[in-house]
């Protein structure tokens, strides 16, 4: 799946120093983004192509990795590869768990050149988390996996065998068993260690610990969201994570979410859950690190129009509200 702070993971984007994004490369991408998400594969990796072209051939971290999906996708695994090996040898991209897991990817992993690029990604976190607590950070890796590897399936599953199979009801099944084990697992990093940063278990430890305490219920969100608005003062905690968590919270309490993270599916289809203040969520998203809401929303195949969405806000509150009961 492709790499981006709006979907199941705050992904971490590794700095590229140098880098300056141009209003041409920024078109670009949000063109690859939107092919992406219509499955027009091929254009969308022209898309991103040209975005690099614009801007000498420099990207952001996370557009690289995403060039490289929309390459596997359309069958050119060359071009894949090269995103792929460019991105790992010049941003030193880490991210083991997430490329060995990405279903966008499987295309690749067949090929000669999959193992080599692995072991450098490997080679490349492990000298990301030398200074790193390592018996946390192993810890932590492995709810990584557990966290991403069944939801990355959703989409597919839900796609071929619809939200109601028995398949579906199979994989939530095993989502939740491994939600409940992870669970203890990272409460007890958080109850002996408070709330660790980066720089004790590294970028993917610190998402995890996040992740875990983002799909726990509503008691354990309610126990360590004080902890974690405290470990975003402290740098030790990302702002966009905690948009994310404060807006689950809210929902949960019966109230409106403020940074329009929240897509609720009450059976009948996705809708933007109850969002207060709808005319400023966008400011409000730039102040900790999140996109227009508009590019949000297209991830999941929804259309953002703020007067009609002020118009339906009466109607979404009662269908949140059911949904919640």
């Amino acid at each position: 799946m492709m790499k981006s702070i709006v979907l199941y993971g705050l992904l971490l984007c590794v700095s590229f120093v140098g880098f300056a994004q141009n209003e041409t490369y920024s078109k670009w991408v949000a063109k690859g983004d939107s092919l992406y998400n219509a499955k027009d594969y091929k254009q969308s990796a022209v898309a991103y192509t040209n975005a690099f072209a614009a801007n000498d051939g420099k990207a952001f971290p996370d557009d690289r990795y995403n060039a490289a999906c929309v390459w596997s996708l359309a069958g050119n695994s060359d071009s894949a590869f090269y995103n792929l090996n460019r991105l790992a040898t010049k941003a030193a991209f880490a991210n083991i768990n997430h490329l060995i897991s990405d279903p966008d990817l499987n295309n690749l992993h067949t090929d000669s050149r999959w193992i080599p690029l692995c072991d450098l990604v490997k080679e490349n976190k492990e000298k990301a988390e030398s200074g790193l607590n390592k018996p946390l950070v192993a810890i932590l890796d492995t709810v990584m996996q557990n966290d991403q590897k069944y939801r990355m399936q959703i989409e597919s599953v839900e796609t071929k065998y619809g939200q109601q199979s028995n398949e579906m009801k199979e994989l939530w099944k095993t989502i939740n068993y491994y939600d409940s084990t992870d669970l203890l697992k990272v409460t007890d990093i958080l109850d002996k260690y408070g709330w660790v940063g980066p720089d004790v278990v590294g970028g993917e430890g610190n998402e995890a610990i996040f992740l875990v305490i983002q799909h726990s219920d509503l008691k354990v969100q309610d126990k360590y969201l004080p902890m974690m608005r405290e470990a975003v003062k402290n740098h030790k905690a990302q702002p966009a994570s905690l948009a994310l968590l404060e807006d689950r919270v809210a929902l949960g309490h019966g109230g409106k979410q403020v940074y329009g993270s929240q897509i609720t599916n009450d059976g009948s289809g996705n809708f933007l859950a109850p969002m207060i203040d709808p005319d400023n969520v966008d400011k409000r998203r730039a102040e900790v690190g999140l996109g227009p809401i508009a590019e949000y929303l297209q991830y999941f195949h929804m259309t953002w129009n703020l007067e009609e969405y002020k118009q339906q806000l009466q109607e979404l509150e009662k269908r949140q509200h059911n949904f919640g009961n």
